[in-house]
């Protein structure tokens, strides 16, 4: 990748690519949601799994607080849910309308932060810290691109085991990295 290089070496197309790439695993997932009540976003995949729609919510609520809040800005926040159990994004996931609420905004208000993060980073390689491990910038928004495009393959198989309807909709294509636009 050769555009936009920067004295700092800095790649802002490389920047806006990921950021693109990140943004469509977000918005893929809030498709797999959509339009569910509370019941359907908290049904278990097949037992023994505890895996849900509303369990994959929280779960990557869990993600982008660990990595851009705790890891990246090093800020000393616990757990969204702390209750000890590391499961407990997914068994704690409960059809109950407050419990689909407080997920959303959990998610929401971590994914707000995270783009306020990047967006404000000077470059890809600003360091964070992950036990005795640096990672960079970089390096935590493919880690995200990855863990959503996982977790978005089995929120795919979850919504089509609750009403027919694949996770992803015609309609996503749009959003898709590279996609043209009409």
């Amino acid at each position: 990748m050769t555009d936009h290089l920067r004295s700092d070496g800095s790649r802002e197309g490389e920047r806006s690519l990921l950021v693109t790439h990140l943004q469509h695993q977000r918005l893929t997932l809030e498709l797999a949601c959509a339009n569910l009540p509370p019941e359907q976003l908290a049904r278990r995949s097949v037992p023994p799994s505890t895996m849900s729609l509303l369990g994959l919510v929280r779960h990557l609520a869990e993600l982008e607080r660990h990595w851009f809040r705790r890891t990246l800005a090093g800020k000393d926040v616990a757990r969204i849910w702390p209750t000890g159990d590391p499961d407990e994004p997914f068994t704690g996931a409960v059809a109950e309308s407050a419990v689909v609420e407080e997920a959303w905004a959990a998610w929401r208000a971590e994914v707000a932060f995270a783009e306020r993060y990047v967006a404000a980073a000077p470059n890809l390689e600003v360091r964070g810290h992950r036990g005795d491990r640096i990672v960079t910038l970089r390096e935590v928004l493919v880690h995200a691109i990855g863990e959503y495009a996982r977790h978005n393959g089995h929120a795919d198989l979850l919504r089509e085991r609750i009403d027919g309807r694949p996770g992803r909709t015609r309609t996503s294509r749009r959003t898709e990295p590279g996609a043209q636009r009409s």
